[in-house]
């Protein structure tokens, strides 16, 4: 008080601060004083710390995976239970059955007695044939030599018939750890017949890989109903889906890992070395688990994800096992080519740095590369991030930024996506190829929480389409003799599932009478005629119609567009008020997400947002960029899995020589013969514009050529 009461006396910068203060600091006193007479309803005797009601924690702790929580919990309620005993006259079968209710009152199952055994001999196998011919569904696992879907052998399989009744079939194990071992050849041509009856219902965790390691003994997995990996996928797509972390969330079982039988590292050892007791124990609680999940998953599941479940993941787990197996066509000598030239390329940037820094340095090196940026050559480190020991990071956003100034930021960004795309593509592909020279990818289906499919060992999804040299790899892929490549990309198809979510009545006229949306766009935030729009106006309205779909505000299409804050939201003013629903859709979908904890596509798949309500703002801002977003990326992610189940049906029932290839976000590509290019041409773009009714319609284009890169 003293000090305002003197603010006029006070000189210099503070006192005109103060002064310029005065006005609103009696209210930030006021909101800073502790209030002291206030009514509360409960006195200090009732905010006494009291023990945790673990009965009710425990079921939480478990669905969420908090596994040390789980163990105090569970050890807390031990510890009650025996004072009950020791003060009552509870028995030991009484604290069991205590034990049991407070579980079902977590919602938890219940524990089923386990009945596993082990084919040792002829009569055995004879026994699990006559089993397998007269059961209705089975559940199905495999061990294996490696991870490697196209490479790896069966060591054994197990089955399992019901919950907790399972039976492991040796097939490749080590003398000294099962001396009796039948005949492999003998256990297969035993066995094959019920994997590849359609009418034996098999169900399992991650099947695609299972029947890859079939195929690779000649026999073709038939019958598939179910995958507990799947159904947690859709189930819960925000968690993990590994049979061990299934196993902890939903049963509070612990099961046996591979590490535990194996081990790690150098002295690991195969599991066909393991002591047949013990390999029959871990390789039946696979295929006993596995059958209880994804009968408990599916049980969660309402009428849209059971849908999505059987008509949509299901499905397209066979046509991307259809598609791995078969592989792309890749042209080594095209590969060497390239390799040779980015190398050239690299040794010229290394020059060119070498040069501006005015001596040699490695260029990989974070410590080298910070020297000579900051302190020899005095670049300004204003507003550059530290590393956690303290150092100015070299990493790619600060490059990307002092690239905009400085030349040598942007020689070394250059040089690392060059370096990148020659280990990554011209140097790795070609030691990935089979002897018919096709690479084998595999599609990670149960990754994405949007639905989208992920393409690892190789990844094919990733190769950069911005640069000419990421271009140039694509022209590697290649089609064989009298065959060609076909390509089919889904046009702005983010955008159209913006019109139809939001029911905007602009962007549905738009799209519907053909127009370029993003010139239409232009048009209307600049209030000029279409024809009048610029490259670059139009350029600015292709970065607000994607940017506003992936909730990007003020600031980031300031960066993106390189204009001030301001002026990026005057953009976007404009931008609402021609499109109004859009705003209108993007807030109540946030709202949702608040409210839900999650947002659906336009088919039901619901997409889990875990922070939508965080204290920490910043995660909260980016789920909710991440809830405007999910619903368009997810419902295109189901329309082009709709695609692939067209076009792969149509193929097959027209007895078509032509093969689905590759899947790479919203495009499909396929390897045709040439006789059937022109249908193709004509058919593809159909099929995948019927998959989905919009309010405005869904456009294919369609490119041909002898590679990838001509078709694209």
């Amino acid at each position: 008080d003293n000090l305002l009461a003197n603010a006029d006396k006070i000189g210099g910068k503070i006192g005109e601060n103060l002064r310029a203060a005065m006005s609103y600091l009696p209210l930030s006193k006021e909101l800073i004083l502790l209030k002291d007479n206030v009514n509360l309803p409960c006195g200090l005797d009732d905010l006494q710390r009291r023990e945790p009601d673990y009965a009710k924690l425990l079921p939480h702790f478990q669905r969420l995976g908090f596994r040390s929580l789980v163990k105090v919990a569970e050890d807390a309620l031990k510890e009650s239970f025996r004072r009950q005993i020791a003060v009552s006259d509870l028995s030991l079968t009484d604290m069991s059955l205590r034990v049991e209710q407070n579980a079902r009152r977590g919602n938890l199952p219940e524990k089923v007695e386990t009945h596993y055994i082990c084919v040792k001999n002829q009569q055995d196998l004879d026994t699990l044939c006559h089993r397998l011919s007269n059961a209705p569904k089975i559940a199905v696992d495999t061990e294996t030599t490696s991870l490697n879907p196209q490479a790896a052998r069966l060591i054994g399989i197990s089955f399992a018939f019901s919950a907790g009744d399972a039976v492991y079939v040796p097939i490749a194990h080590s003398f000294v750890s099962n001396p009796q071992q039948i005949d492999e050849n003998l256990i297969l041509a035993k066995l094959k017949p019920f994997l590849e009856n359609p009418s034996l219902h098999k169900i399992g965790q991650n099947l695609k890989y299972d029947r890859h390691i079939l195929a690779n003994h000649g026999i073709d997995l038939q019958g598939i109903v179910g995958d507990s990996m799947l159904a947690s996928y859709l189930v819960e797509s925000h968690l993990s889906h590994n049979l061990d972390d299934l196993c902890l969330r939903h049963f509070n079982h612990e099961t046996i890992k591979f590490e535990d039988l194996c081990g790690k590292g150098k002295k690991q050892i195969s599991f066909a070395e393991v002591a047949i007791d013990t390999a029959t124990e871990y390789a039946c609680q696979d295929a006993d688990w596995a059958w209880r999940l994804e009968e408990f998953l599916r049980g969660k599941m309402d009428s849209g994800c059971l849908k999505l479940y059987t008509e949509l993941e299901l499905p397209i787990a066979q046509i991307l096992w259809k598609m791995e197996r078969y592989g792309v066509l890749i042209d080594r000598e095209e590969l060497q080519r390239q390799s040779h030239e980015l190398g050239q390329q690299l040794l010229d940037l290394e020059e060119k740095a070498y040069k501006l820094a005015g001596q040699p340095f490695n260029l990989n090196s974070p410590k080298q590369l910070q020297e000579i940026l900051f302190n020899k050559l005095g670049i300004p480190t204003k507003g550059v991030k530290k590393t956690p020991t303290g150092e100015f990071s070299t990493n790619e956003a600060v490059l990307e930024k002092l690239a905009l100034d400085f030349p040598l930021p942007k020689i070394i960004l250059e040089n690392r996506g060059l370096a990148k795309l020659k280990s990554t593509y011209s140097d790795k592909l070609p030691q990935l190829l089979d002897e018919n020279g096709r690479v084998h990818t595999t599609y990670a289906q149960a990754v994405a929480v949007t639905g989208r499919l992920a393409s690892n060992n190789p990844n094919l999804q990733n190769i950069p389409i911005r640069t000419t040299q990421g271009r140039k790899i694509r022209q590697a892929f290649i089609a064989p003799q009298k065959s060609v490549i076909i390509s089919a990309d889904y046009s702005q198809i983010e955008l159209r599932i913006m019109a139809h979510l939001s029911g905007d009545t602009g962007l549905i006229t738009a799209f519907n009478q053909g127009e370029d949306i993003h010139r239409r766009t232009a048009a209307e935030i600049f209030n000029i005629a279409p024809d009048a729009v610029s490259a670059e106006q139009r350029r600015y309205a292709k970065t607000i119609n994607f940017g506003l779909i992936y909730g990007m505000g003020r600031f980031g299409l300031a960066q993106s567009l390189g204009i001030d804050p301001q002026e990026a939201q005057n953009f976007i003013d404009r931008y609402f008020a021609r499109y109004p629903a859009v705003a209108e859709y993007i807030e109540r979908t946030k709202q949702q997400a608040h409210m839900a904890g999650y947002v659906e596509t336009l088919f039901g798949r619901r997409l889990y947002l875990p922070e939508i309500n965080a204290t920490n703002k910043l995660k909260q801002a980016a789920a909710e960029r991440a809830a405007v977003n999910a619903p368009m990326q997810g419902t295109a992610s189901d329309i082009i899995k709709m695609a692939m189940i067209a076009v792969s049906n149509w193929l097959v029932s027209g007895n078509l020589n032509s093969h689905l290839i590759m899947q790479v976000h919203d495009e499909l590509v396929l390897e045709v013969s040439n006789e059937e290019k022109d249908l193709v041409v004509q058919e593809l773009p159909k099929l995948m514009s019927s998959v989905a009714a919009l309010s405005v319609p869904l456009l294919a284009e369609v490119g041909v050529g002898k590679n990838w890169q001509e078709a694209h």
